[in-house]
């Protein structure tokens, strides 16, 4: 069976075995003209389509000048060089690491860093003179395929470079102790930001989706120390956290004991006086009664008080006048005693 020159393998050696085949059985003087044709017939149909990758887009340059951006799938163009098509990663995220590279990544939990040392892209001088150590990923995506490819020379290197940069200066207005700690998402953002500001200026085509800081950590120098320093500052905030708690526990548990106090003080001050007032207002009728029969009003007085106080008193010596010796003992308590029964 014979083969269609048209869908000949596309090994350029079988090309031009399939070639020969089909041109020896021509006469020669007709080979010399069709070889040439069929040569630049296969060149225009193999120049003249192209395909898009789902995750590209194509600039199609006609002699030089940009007449289209293609999607994804299957087009056509001039043929024999007349279209040029550049493509582009567009809706794919890209990334770019500092100080640490990813060799190779197969899922979560098993990504394997490079062992290089690039510290010189992460070591940074903080505010306060300190020295640290931040490693950090700028993920982009290509928005403007055209300012991309054209605008710039090298759009990646430069995003590179400016990322260096302003990570550098927003650390160094920062103290060392902010950035290792409750700074990182402030920082990571005004990054981006700024990033993003300045490659809009440039044209670069470029949208920064995000800046991560992966690892902020003290040199490995002096890590140690800055261990210490670390834990002697947990322990301080501990300290205080409990001195909080306790004061929490007992201020209010003071207050409530003085209110306690200031009420039980109160209390007794208005019983003191109204006992006084009592006093005051019996006393007065009382002397108003003596007033009246002073003779019966101290004789009922005087019962009232023996009343009170016999009672109380164990034994008592009853001695008569014109008597030698006292009369027999007369225990009156006992005696209140056999009344009441």
């Amino acid at each position: 069976m014979n083969k269609n020159p048209w869908q000949g393998s596309s090994d350029s050696r079988g090309l031009e075995d399939d070639l020969r085949a089909l041109f020896k059985k021509l006469p020669s003087r007709v080979s010399i003209v069709l070889i040439p044709l069929a040569v630049i017939a296969l060149w225009g149909a193999m120049t003249s389509f192209y395909t898009v990758q789902p995750e590209e887009q194509a600039v199609v340059k006609r002699l030089g000048a940009v007449v289209d951006i293609t999607d994804p799938g299957l087009h056509f163009k001039i043929p024999f060089g007349v279209d040029q098509v550049q493509r582009v990663a567009s809706a794919r995220v890209l990334k770019q690491e500092f100080g640490f590279r990813t060799e190779s990544q197969t899922g979560s939990d098993r990504t394997r860093y490079s062992a290089r040392d690039f510290t010189d892209e992460s070591l940074m001088l903080t505010g306060d003179l300190n020295i640290i150590d931040v490693e950090w990923v700028v993920q982009y995506r290509i928005q403007d395929p055209i300012k991309y490819l054209y605008q710039q020379r090298e759009p990646d290197r430069t995003l590179r470079d400016i990322s260096e940069s302003v990570m550098r200066r927003v650390v160094g207005n920062r103290l060392g102790s902010e950035v290792l700690t409750v700074g990182r998402v402030e920082i990571a953002h005004g990054v981006r930001d700024e990033i993003q500001n300045i490659m809009n200026r440039y044209n670069s085509g470029l949208h920064i989706i995000t800046v991560e800081l992966q690892d902020v950590v003290p040199p490995q120098a002096v890590r140690p120390a800055f261990n210490e320093v670390n834990e002697a500052r947990q322990e301080r905030e501990r300290m205080i956290n409990e001195a909080t708690k306790r004061a929490n526990q007992q201020i209010p548990r003071a207050e409530g004991e003085a209110q306690r106090l200031i009420a039980e003080a109160q209390g007794y001050a208005t019983e003191r006086v109204n006992r006084a007032e009592g006093e005051t207002a019996r006393f007065r009728a009382m002397l108003r009664e003596y007033a009246a029969v002073p003779e019966v009003t101290r004789s009922r007085l005087y019962l009232e008080t023996m009343t009170n106080v016999l009672p109380n008193v164990g034994q008592v010596i009853m001695i008569q006048e014109n008597q030698v010796g006292p009369l027999p003992l007369m225990n009156i308590h006992d005696a209140r005693k056999g009344v009441s029964q």
